[in-house]
């Protein structure tokens, strides 16, 4: 069958990054696609809130059983943090639920709390997230009212710089990191060792294993997008 120009095989495996756009649930790309080339096997490898933005690899047909070996592609994230105010969300998505002062920071001290985070951590992962407690979301239980024990867990991280700081309150860095790692987490510890609260302001991911965002389609683009049959 042929839509919107593409030839759409019965038989088709195919990798593709798309760039999910801010506003959008992981989901709703797919379901976009879907939609768009008439494929209904059609998933990713790696949600991305929706608050972000950035790399979502995609998976059509055969390949979507290749979905559990893109995931553990180590990714890469530009984010900026917002120091002195916290959100029951961990990002600008929630209500703040607390604010206290930024203590007087240097690059020095910044650099050194950033090194503190680099290798295998422990991470608890945040209460709105998709992870599961007897059978219901975290988010479910949270959007409810009702916080649970969370374990923590190990994540790696590769590689944490600094590559902003609008004084005295706002970090943007860069994060190298494997598989399920929370990045609003991340915020949150980091600004804790910082002696303060902190939440994620934005994000972007931008690679995923060797998948970067050059070669990520828009969702604007997807007219213009051709795919070949296998």
């Amino acid at each position: 069958m042929t839509k919107s120009g593409i030839t759409v095989a019965n038989r088709v495996d195919i990798i593709q990054p798309f760039w999910k756009p801010p506003g959008w649930t992981s989901f709703d790309v797919v379901k976009k696609l879907r939609g768009f080339t008439g494929i209904r096997k059609v998933g990713h490898a790696g949600s991305l809130d929706p608050f972000a933005e950035g790399v979502l690899v995609v998976c059509f047909g055969l390949a979507t059983k290749r979905v559990a070996t893109l995931m553990e592609l180590e990714k890469e994230y530009q984010a900026q943090i917002k120091l002195g105010v916290t959100t029951d969300t961990l990002d600008p998505e929630g209500e703040v639920i607390d604010e206290q002062d930024v203590p007087g920071l240097t690059l020095e001290t910044l650099q050194g709390a950033l090194s503190r985070f680099i290798g295998v951590i422990l991470q608890v992962p945040p209460m709105y997230s998709a992870l599961k407690v007897n059978g219901k979301r975290l988010y479910q239980l949270a959007r409810q009212g009702i916080t649970v024990q969370r374990q923590a867990r190990e994540v790696r991280i590769y590689d944490l710089e600094l590559t902003g700081w609008q004084e005295p309150d706002r970090l943007d860095i860069r994060v190298v990191c494997g598989k399920g790692t929370y990045i609003r987490s991340l915020a949150a510890d980091l600004a804790a060792a910082l002696g303060t609260v902190g939440h994620l302001l934005a994000l972007t991911r931008t690679r995923v294993g060797p998948y970067g965002g050059d070669q990520a389609i828009r969702m604007d683009q997807l007219e213009s997008w051709k795919f070949i049959e296998a």
